[in-house]
């Protein structure tokens, strides 16, 4: 499986050059709630590696990925309020917020270290067929960064789990993706008026390969841990052999060499006496987990199902 790209890994960092110019933008990330910065990290992540899968150059995904991580970078000046809302907004608000595009893009542009990100910022919502925000502009009059940005935006926003929703899971959200990759019909139930809809088809289509990725990348880690698991159940089934022989016994020399014996398979903190309760956990953790990797493999076949 091929390795996943970490943007934050130290050797990735150094190998990208990202210099004193560059470490300076993403600190305008300390400006930002903990839940927006962490967003803002996450779709920033997910595009460099779309950037990856669409073979574009080094130089572009350094730019498209510093965009990414300022997209949002307006919602410093969201009132609170709004930003921070349990619930969902009110129609009102939800305008508030919308406004978050055009404040980032003024922000960035009236800063010379930011102002080549500032198109990150103010088309990230734009929709291919004019149905975005702020301005509503057609397709290749949306910045690619900001089209690739929207992509992953979307994705972490539909993924994240919020207090006023539900968790929603990879398949669901790919296929709100798709929906809005469709072009929309005509009210009529006719032909679409456009043959685009609002995100591009072949992002998406990366965005597929992204998460197969992640998914097969969880998969080994998983299967580490179920490997780990096995090896404790065994070592504690060991233990447990011994210890039951000393239940048998009323040989107190060969009960002290049982007990032992016992030891020899017991970490510091193990209690023989507790065995059948650690064996039980550690069962019952063995089978959650490989059960958890089976619907994973099911979810990389139900994603390679999937069509735009």
């Amino acid at each position: 499986m091929k390795e996943v790209f970490d943007f934050y890994n130290s050797t990735t960092l150094k190998s990208y050059n990202l210099d004193e110019s560059i470490r300076y933008q993403l600190k305008m990330l300390d400006g930002l709630d903990a839940f927006t910065r962490r967003h803002s990290e996450n779709v920033a992540n997910i595009t460099c590696r779309l950037c990856e899968q669409l073979n574009l150059s080094k130089g572009f995904t350094i730019y498209c990925t510093t965009c990414a991580y300022l997209h949002d970078i307006g919602k410093i000046f969201i009132p609170p309020s709004v930003l921070q809302k349990p619930s969902r907004l009110t129609d009102e608000e939800y305008e508030i917020m919308k406004t978050h595009t055009s404040i980032g893009y003024k922000t960035c542009m009236n800063d010379l270290k930011l102002r080549p990100y500032a198109a990150g910022t103010l088309y990230h919502h734009e929709g291919l067929d004019g149905t975005g925000y702020p301005n509503g502009v057609l397709g290749d009059k949306i910045p690619y960064e900001a089209q690739i940005i929207r992509v992953a935006d979307e994705f972490e926003a539909i993924t994240a789990k919020r207090q006023y929703k539900s968790h929603v899971g990879v398949i669901d959200a790919l296929n709100i993706l798709i929906e809005h990759a469709r072009p929309t019909p005509a009210k009529d139930g006719g032909k679409p008026l456009l043959k685009v809809g609002k995100i591009d088809k072949k992002i998406l289509k990366a965005l597929f390969k992204v998460v197969i990725e992640d998914t097969e990348y969880e998969i080994i880690a998983r299967t580490d841990y179920v490997n780990f698991l096995e090896d404790e159940i065994k070592r504690i089934k060991d233990a447990q052999k011994y210890y039951n022989k000393i239940q048998k016994t009323t040989n107190e020399n060969k009960k002290a060499y049982l007990i032992e014996e016992t030891k020899y398979f017991l970490k510091p903190n193990e209690e023989p006496e507790k065995l059948p309760q650690i064996l039980s956990e550690l069962e019952s953790a063995y089978e959650v987990r490989k059960e958890h990797i089976q619907k994973l493999y099911h979810e990389i076949k139900e994603i390679k199902k999937l069509t735009i």
